[in-house]
This record gives C-alpha cells, structure tokens and sequence, in this order.
C-alpha cells in the first residue's frame, strides 16, 4: 500500500497540477497555451498506465485503502476536464471511491471552512443529507 501512497503522489499529480495550473490560473496565456497539448498528453499516459494496472480490479491493492482515497483525491483534480471519463475503468473507480463515506468525511472536514456543505460545493453528488 505504502507503494500506492507514493505512486499517487508522484506517478500522476505532478502532471494533473500542470495541467490544473494552466486550465484554471493561465487560460490564454501564450506560452501556458503552447505547453498544454505537452502537459495533456502526459496526463493521458499516466491514466491510461493506471487504468490498465487497474483493469478488472475494483481498488489498487484489492480493497479500499488510503492509497485509493488519495488517489482519487489527485483525479479529482481534473474534474474540469474529460480526461477521467475517457477511461471507463477510471470513471468507475473514481465514483466508487467518490460515495465512499469516509472520502466524504474526509473531504467535508477538510473543506469545512469554504462552503456550507462542500462535498456537493466540490462535485460530489453521493453526499448524505445532513
């Protein structure tokens, strides 16, 4: 698991920052616009290397575990883009771990101090009525 931790970290969100980066702070800046495609198409290599590596697997190690929830937390990160849903299994896996209710703890205690409720502020539709 402690592999999956550091992969999460290291394997995809150095890539999914860039493009979060240049998406949601400079849009139309010429030289961020001349860099995307690079970053986009580094970004599509790691989530189809995680995608395979998933394949029929419902979480990375076999069952729920940190590794996945932060995992999940760095795939969140392009939720402005298409990229998660061009890839049915990592589409799946993220809303797996999207209703589960400790992600949305974590999540909600985390961002307590944004939004009244920001598990739906941050897109997450699986969150309990409070």
């Amino acid at each position: 698991m402690q592999t999956w931790l550091f992969a999460a970290l290291n394997s995809i969100e150095a890539a999914v920052q860039q493009l979060a980066e240049i998406d949601l702070f400079h849009r139309g800046e010429a030289q961020v616009e001349q860099r995307r495609p690079q970053v986009v198409a580094f970004v599509k290599r790691r989530l189809e290397a995680l995608a395979v590596w998933l394949g029929d697997r419902e979480y990375l190690v076999g069952r729920t575990t940190v590794a996945d929830l932060l995992r999940f937390d760095v795939l969140r990160d392009l939720q402005h883009t298409d990229q998660v849903s061009l890839h049915p299994t990592l589409k799946t896996y993220c809303e797996r771990c999207q209703a589960r209710p400790a992600f949305q703890k974590a999540l909600r205690d985390r961002l307590a101090d944004f939004a009244p409720d920001p598990v739906i502020a941050w897109g997450c539709p699986h969150s309990p009525a409070r």
